[in-house]
């Protein structure tokens, strides 16, 4: 003889499904709001670092992680950084797209980047800025892989060319010529001293492995190791 299910047995069936489906939800709110936080104070803690040395806004991602695990044990897996209008040096007016990879913060606010890539793009008008009043105009050539800088309005022409050496970059003078006759030497060694000198300085310890000529200016592609992170200064509520 079968027996039919009391009320009351129903009744409670459907209070478990309820309470486990609000509890469910509950817990999938907190992790998501949890995140949204985490993501957000990690990214103001490494904005207020990285802008120290990079010395314009930047736009910050992070790779696949949660961030909450990272909130609580202080590592980062990966992190992406965009920037425009940097000013390395005397250069002005790069763009730079990089990456950081095994990241861990102290106490202080401070850490360790494991390894980090870059990618710099410095344009025609950028180098032109740098490189001051004497020189009115530049073109570059991804086919000649050189530079050339109009000088004195024009009167004058110098032709260089960068190239990556022991961890360095070096402009070379390829030629250098005023109404068909050699340039002063000075004013040529003042130049090529100051292009070179705006591509010497990179943040987070990244040095040049190669540099690129186009028809738009230079690229850079920068690499680096382990490299510490400085400490926040004076912004307790963005430390890590």
């Amino acid at each position: 003889m079968s027996r039919k299910p009391s009320a009351f047995a129903s009744v409670s069936r459907r209070t478990l499904v309820i309470a486990i489906t609000v509890v469910v939800t509950l817990l999938a709110t907190l992790v998501v709001g949890g995140e949204a936080y985490a993501r957000h104070r990690l990214a103001g803690c490494i904005s207020d670092q990285f802008e120290q040395e990079m010395g314009s806004t930047i736009d910050v991602g992070f790779g696949f992680k949660p961030l909450l695990i990272s909130l609580v044990d202080g590592k980062i897996s990966s992190v992406s950084v965009d920037s425009e209008g940097d000013k390395f040096g005397p250069a002005v007016g790069m763009v730079v797209h990089a990456k950081f990879d095994d990241l861990e913060f102290a106490d202080n606010g401070g850490g360790t980047v494991g390894s980090s890539s870059a990618d710099v793009t410095w344009s025609n008008d950028g180098i032109k800025q740098t490189l001051g009043d004497l020189v009115t105009g530049v073109r570059s050539s991804s086919a000649t892989n050189m530079l050339t800088l109009d000088v004195l309005g024009g009167l004058a022409q110098l032709q260089v060319q960068p190239v990556v050496r022991n961890g360095a970059v070096e402009i070379e003078t390829k030629s250098a010529r005023l109404l068909g006759i050699g340039m002063p030497t000075d004013l040529v060694q003042g130049i090529v001293e100051l292009f070179s000198q705006s591509l010497q300085s990179y943040p987070m310890g990244l040095k040049p492995t190669e540099i690129k000529v186009t028809d738009n200016g230079i690229d850079v592609e920068l690499a680096g190791g382990r490299t510490e992170l400085p400490a926040n200064q004076g912004n307790s509520e963005m430390s890590c």
